[in-house]
């Protein structure tokens, strides 16, 4: 919420500069995010003394000045300044721009403004270090008739806009408050006024003249021969009041209240509208005024909706209302969507001369759902959906009726419109002080306690041994005990509070899972080969869940999860695959000129299980948390851009997928995960051009391969991305969490190596060789790599030949006869289970 310094001063004279403003509310609760300053810049300029004063040697219409600085600009005493005011005299008061300071003076010739920076220099041979300034030269009025002299009890050297914002004058500041959903009371310039009040023990006042506070009329009177309320649904609507203004002239607003609205950034837009949002940002009830005549018979009525029908909205634009929505019509139609925005229809125009003005309480979790259902945020709905005071109807309604009427010359109707189904009850709190010691760890005298509740609206009565509090309407959020503790401790002061020397921590070890150590140990190797963590939202939108939900890559044809009341349309579902986040972090860095990636992040992610039973188990055979719903945390990885950079000796090469998938080999080979299979996807899938998935023990543990295309022009990639996604929990369940890295010296017997090249089906894969090739040269194979690939002479057509680079040895000599045992194992096993031969 926006909140202007210069209307708060209206409430309370709190004298603080924006800045003091600003840290005051942010330590008493309120959080300023940032201050916004306008105004003339006064940078430089501060308040002066004349110390003396003597005529210009060779100037009849000028002075020469003495003036005490208070040490600002590096004077160490008084500084001469020459000056040509008729009004200069000693002992003033005054501001003065020192040198190096940038003003808006008038133009010589008449034309506007133009920058001047002031200078050191003589005029007529006397030196001036700065000038003494007046009224139109700081921008802060027209005067020009002489130096504007300034309060006797100002402090030299001081700031003049501090001095300014003391005295409530010079430029505005505005105040961007994050107002927490438990605080309705501070979405107004009063609200906030109160807590300021109470903090600096000052008044809180009403502003005088021309928008002084008018008396409540009684109920009924005048007004209620023309117009009669019906509520339908007295549970979303405790409270309607309702008041009259006739014989208006809707026209433009006066300038001090389109100065209100656009100093918190709203437009005006006539001064019956412009009225209505002044006296919500100023006691934080929303209104909404009405074209009487526009309103058939004069019957205003508060239903709800069946769902299903179209109503346009002030914005113009046309909404399928949802079942239960609350609204308010008249005797024929609707004409507004209850504390959300009215209607096109009964709307005030240039052509209005009755006004009904509207002032009601609507339950806060009705505007809540209303509001996103037609994804409709306004300002009404931000203050209703924290709570309004369910009291501050009347007196926000009359204060609008008198200023309407004030502003387009009309007269308010006698009485008022109250349909109180509802009826508050005041809420009263046992608050004992001894209690409020142990809570804030120190004794906060009785009668303070009783001051700071009376200066924020609570009732106190009561002393020592203990206080019946009456809580305000307007603060829903204070229900028990403690807090009226914490409203106690706030305004008593945060900084106040002693900090305890010592705290009680519980003697409860720190415990870590099996899958927590290995996936901390395995993202500390991806580091190590130059992989960053990532983490991205866990909530995505319906569409982004639906596409990425593809049983090809996540490896279970079930729908994503969506949410039941979602932030908004972006955060709608809960996301079922890594593969989102990693997308957007690539493009991300892409286009920030990042060429080489290498990306991971581990997360939850979620699927309606696949065929559940009654304990929630897919066809995995993992439980879900929630029966029917499934969740295991995953690992995925990307890699895009340059594999090597080019350099004097050797070309630069870009990242293929055998780059990843050494990368994962590696990682599930130092978890002890032996047996891996690797099988291709026969055809591209939506997500990816090609991929291979892998298992081992008769489980999936997931799935790697290139982007397809269109999901990476989508999401503007700008080079291919690789991307892994491993199903964490099946890595764990396979893993050997016993395993331990041991030292194993160099052998000093030498190795036997053997080159062994087989003839196999075009489609069969090298990786199940490796895995036979291993398994067969037990116990004396110690390493195999494949190192070539032939198609062509020799070789039968729709065959390739594969030759492997074998490795043996141990901690002995081995014999040539034990070398080739082995060697005719491993043939034999590649022919029985993959019908390999050897190369003639």
């Amino acid at each position: 919420m926006y909140l202007s310094i210069n209307w708060l001063s209206e409430y309370v004279e709190h004298g603080l500069s924006a800045d003091a403003l600003a840290d005051l509310l942010t330590r008493s609760g309120l959080e300023v995010e940032g201050v916004e300053r306008g105004g003339p810049a006064l940078d430089g300029v501060v308040v002066g003394r004349v110390v003396d004063v003597r005529p210009h040697p060779d100037a009849d219409r000028l002075q020469v000045c003495d003036v005490d600085l208070g040490g600002v600009a590096g004077a160490d005493g008084p500084v001469q300044i020459v000056c040509g005011a008729p009004n200069v005299a000693a002992g003033q008061a005054v501001p003065v721009a020192t040198v190096g300071t940038v003003l808006d003076l008038p133009a010589r010739d008449g034309s506007g403004v133009e920058l001047v920076t002031i200078k050191k220099g003589k005029i007529r041979g006397q030196v001036s270090n700065g000038m003494i300034c007046a009224e139109d030269e700081l921008g802060i009025g027209t005067d020009h008739d002489g130096i504007l002299v300034l309060d006797g009890d100002a402090v030299v050297g001081q700031p003049f806009a501090d001095y300014l914002a003391e005295h409530g004058r010079g430029g505005d500041a505005v105040l961007d408050v994050n107002v927490t959903p438990n605080r309705p009371d501070a979405t107004s310039h009063v609200g906030v006024a109160r807590d300021v009040a109470a903090l600096l023990d000052k008044p809180l006042r009403r502003p005088a003249g021309l928008r002084s506070a008018p008396p409540v009329p009684g109920v009924g009177g005048a007004v209620a021969d023309l117009v009669s309320v019906e509520i339908d649904v007295p549970d979303a609507c405790p409270r309607f009041v309702g008041m009259v203004v006739e014989n208006v002239t809707v026209g433009e607003s006066p300038e001090w209240l389109k100065e209100r609205l656009v100093s918190v950034g709203l437009r005006p837009i006539s001064n019956v509208v412009d009225v209505t949002n002044f006296v919500m940002l100023e006691t934080g009830q929303p209104l909404h005024a009405y074209d009487l005549d526009r309103l058939e018979g004069g019957r205003v009525r508060v239903v709800a909706a069946e769902g299903g029908e179209a109503f346009t909205t002030l914005d113009g634009v046309e909404r399928k209302l949802p079942a239960g929505t609350v609204m308010v019509a008249d005797g024929e139609r609707f004409v507004g969507v209850a504390g959300v925005m009215g209607g096109a229809d009964s709307e005030v125009t240039e052509a209005t001369t009755t006004v009904f003005i509207e002032g009601a309480m609507w339950e806060p979790s009705q505007i809540r759902r209303t509001a996103k259902a037609l994804g409709l945020q306004t300002d009404a709905s931000y203050r209703f959906e924290r709570g309004a005071d369910p009291t501050g109807q009347p007196f926000a309604v009359a204060r609008a009726a008198d200023l309407v009427a004030q502003t387009g010359g009309g007269v308010v109707v006698d009485g008022r419109i109250d349909e109180n189904p509802r009826p508050y009850a005041p809420r009263t709190v046992r608050l004992r002080p001894a209690r409020v010691a142990r809570v804030l760890g120190v004794e906060v005298p009785v009668e303070d306690i009783a001051r700071l509740l009376t200066a924020i609206g609570f009732g106190v009565e009561g002393g020592e041994s203990g206080l019946e509090v009456t809580v305000p309407p307007f603060r829903p959020d204070v229900e028990r005990e403690v807090d009226v503790i914490e409203e106690v401790a706030r305004l008593w002061g945060y900084d106040r509070l002693p900090t305890p020397t010592t705290t009680a921590v519980p003697l409860v070890p720190a415990g870590d899972t099996p899958s927590a150590r290995l996936l901390a140990r395995s993202l500390r190797r991806l580091a190590a080969l130059g992989f960053r963590e990532t983490y991205t939202n866990s909530l995505v939108s319906r569409p982004t869940a639906e596409a990425f939900a593809d049983a090809a890559w996540t490896g279970a044809a079930a729908p994503p999860v969506e949410t039941l009341n979602p932030i908004s349309q972006e955060m709608a579902a809960l996301r079922p695959s890594l593969l989102p986040g990693l997308l957007a972090v690539a493009s991300y860095n892409q286009a920030r000129g990042a060429g080489s990636l290498r990306l991971m992040e581990s997360g939850h992610v979620y699927r309606k299980a696949a065929g559940a039973d009654e304990n929630g188990a897919d066809r995995n055979g993992a439980g879900g948390v929630v029966d029917g719903y499934h969740e295991h945390r995953a690992l995925a990885l990307g890699m895009s851009g340059a594999a090597v950079l080019d350099a004097w000796d050797r070309p630069a090469r870009e990242t293929d997928v055998y780059d990843l998938k050494g990368v994962v080999v590696d990682l599930l080979a130092d978890l002890g995960i032996t047996g891996v299979t690797e099988t291709p996807r026969p055809a591209p899938d939506a997500l990816t051009a090609y991929a291979l998935v892998l298992e081992a023990g008769g489980r999936r543990l997931g799935v790697l391969g290139r982007v397809s295309d269109a999901v990476a022009d989508a999401a503007d990639l700008q080079a291919p991305l690789f991307a892994a996604e491993l199903d964490w929990d099946a890595v764990v369940a396979l893993a050997d969490r016993d395993a331990v890295v041991a030292y194993e010296p160099i052998s000093r017997h030498p190795v036997v190596e053997r080159d062994l090249a087989v003839v196999v089906p075009e489609a069969q894969p090298a990786g199940p060789l490796l895995e036979t090739i291993r398994r067969a040269g037990r116990p004396l194979l110690q390493d195999v790599r494949l190192f070539d690939l032939y198609r062509g002479e020799g070789v039968e057509a729709g065959h390739k030949s594969l030759a492997f680079a074998l490795r043996f040895g141990a901690d002995r000599t081995l014999r040539d006869k034990e070398v080739d045992g082995r060697v005719r194992r491993v043939v034999k096993a590649l022919g029985a289970e993959h019908g390999a031969g050897l190369r003639g």
